[in-house]
């Protein structure tokens, strides 16, 4: 796809020099297997790996919004407040995703 960026993620977040971001949208495959499916074998960087570097990234009082299978949330730890979630059913046999958006306080 056209894009001004073709990295992984974490390579990504690790080397940028510009602004801050307001708001990071996170959506990792939801699962090796799916990660193995989608990425032609390419293993994706782990979730927690990507999550402990967003905050060098994002602005003061910015926000994440995540989106998976499963709710797995920025978290306190690295200063992150849950404000809502949110839950989308797609129906018959595909699995809902569950959203959350939280706000960086640090």
């Amino acid at each position: 796809m056209p894009a001004d960026y073709h990295l992984d993620a974490v390579a990504f977040l690790e080397n940028w020099q510009g602004e801050p971001f307001g708001t990071i949208l996170l959506d990792p495959p939801y699962a090796l297997r799916k990660s193995m499916e989608l990425y032609k074998g390419i293993i994706c960087s782990p979730f927690r790996r990507i999550k402990d570097v967003i905050p060098g990234c994002l602005k003061p009082g910015g926000l994440v919004i995540t989106f998976g299978y499963h709710s797995v949330v920025m978290g306190r730890n690295r200063s992150f407040q849950v404000e809502k979630v949110a839950m989308f059913s797609h129906g018959g046999a595909i699995h809902d995703t569950i959203a959350s958006v939280e706000r960086f306080v640090k």
